[in-house]
């Protein structure tokens, strides 16, 4: 239930208040809170710990009864991972279903919609004008469900990239999220999403080193939405997606990439599910999500992949993780393709000094010192180690 004091709430009634919670208006708190997520932004922290961190501090300025992250992937917008806190935090038994809600049903809060809309930040109660029935998400699914009356969400945004999306909660319906914790929370996008992306570079010194696929690992769900078959090895897979350990599978990333899927179907969308995810050991998945189809049509069933990922599809994301500027992701580029100073600066019309200024800049995100450390980095030691290996009739590595 409600924890701590609300600085925005002045015009509340007292009754609806703990008696231990004072209604003063605190520019302070939301400046002290601000501070705390900067620095947590900045301190190299992994994603599960910067983000727990977050949450108990954002709720100092932002009182709610629980929160949930989802980590996206930038160029599909896709979940590749939940994380969830107060009353949500040891609560599954929802998750694939929330999944294909925000996936398969998206409306004008949905984090998918926020991001293609600009919109940093949003409350239901206050998009809705009041008549929560215009959210089914939160009207249908959220409080029969979970109990919750109202919903503020966040998208984690950088330079037009969202990398993550918060939902708080609260279960007072007299205590809806005002137009100032929604500016509050606004003014917070931009560190969200440093944040996460320094997370998703971070490395885990307990890792365990990465084990190569074989093979795409293979999952079929059914018409009703229930996994139906797998292949070798897919579950296996399946435990490594989960961001919280202690739920059974990771269902609420396959419920969004089969509502994706069934929006493709529909004919909702002309694109197909696509999504980027590293995996706690350090290796880079690519899950595809795709409608079967027999003699008949349409079966209503799903397929869902899980391969290793190439250098094309994740050397993108990495950089953009760097938080790079458009000429410095240039420079990159061309310095992963081995080109040296001079070639870079007569192809990008620059001088070698403007170059080599550029690449110091490079370095200093990415915490590097040379560029053959930069390629590994972008890399991340998943494909550098394999180079000189035996190729298969594709193309690609053979795996051990």
């Amino acid at each position: 239930m409600w924890q701590g004091h609300h600085p925005h709430l002045s015009g509340i009634p007292s009754l609806l208040v703990p008696c231990n919670t004072a209604l003063v208006a605190s520019a302070l708190t939301d400046e002290r809170v601000r501070r705390d997520v900067d620095v947590l932004a900045h301190a190299g922290l992994d994603v599960a710990t910067f983000l727990a961190e977050v949450h108990d501090s954002l709720r100092r300025a932002v009182p709610s009864c629980a929160g949930c992250v989802a980590t996206i992937d930038p160029a599909s917008l896709l979940m590749t991972g939940t994380f969830k806190f107060g009353d949500l935090a040891d609560r599954h038994e929802h998750d694939r279903e929330w999944g294909l809600v925000e996936y398969g049903q998206p409306e004008p809060s949905s984090f998918s919609e926020l991001a293609v809309a600009g919109i940093p930040a949003a409350g239901v109660h206050q998009m809705t004008g009041g008549e929560l029935q215009r959210s089914p998400r939160l009207h249908e699914f959220v409080h029969p469900n979970l109990g919750y009356t109202d919903e503020l969400r966040l998208l984690a945004r950088s330079d037009g990239r969202v990398w993550g999306g918060l939902a708080l909660f609260r279960d007072h319906p007299a205590r809806p999220f005002s137009a100032e914790d929604v500016r509050f929370a606004s003014s917070l996008s931009s560190l969200f999403a440093s944040g996460l992306r320094t997370g998703l570079l971070s490395r885990l010194a307990a890792a365990p080193a990465p084990t190569y696929l074989s093979g795409p690992a293979v999952i079929i769900v059914d018409s009703e939405d229930r996994v139906s078959q797998v292949s070798a090895g897919a579950q296996a897979r399946l435990d490594e997606l989960r961001s919280d350990r202690d739920a059974p599978t990771p269902t609420a990333v396959l419920g969004s990439l089969i509502g994706a899927a069934r929006r493709y179907a529909a004919g909702q969308t002309n694109v197909l599910a696509h999504s980027r995810v590293r995996l706690g050991s350090g290796q880079w998945v690519v899950l595809h999500a795709s409608p079967l189809s027999g003699p008949a049509g349409s079966t209503g069933n799903v397929v869902i992949t899980i391969e290793e990922a190439r250098p094309p599809e994740i050397v993108p994301l990495v950089v953009a993780a760097f938080g790079l500027t458009r000429r410095e992701r240039d420079v990159v580029q061309l310095v992963l393709q081995g080109l040296e100073t001079r070639q870079i600066a007569v192809t990008l019309h620059l001088s070698g000094y403007t170059v080599q200024d550029h690449l110091k800049s490079v370095f200093d995100k990415a915490n590097v010192c040379s560029r053959r450390e930069l390629v590994t980095r972008v890399f991340f030691d998943q494909y550098v180690p394999r180079f000189g290996g035996e190729l298969g009739p594709s193309g690609w590595f053979i795996s051990d």
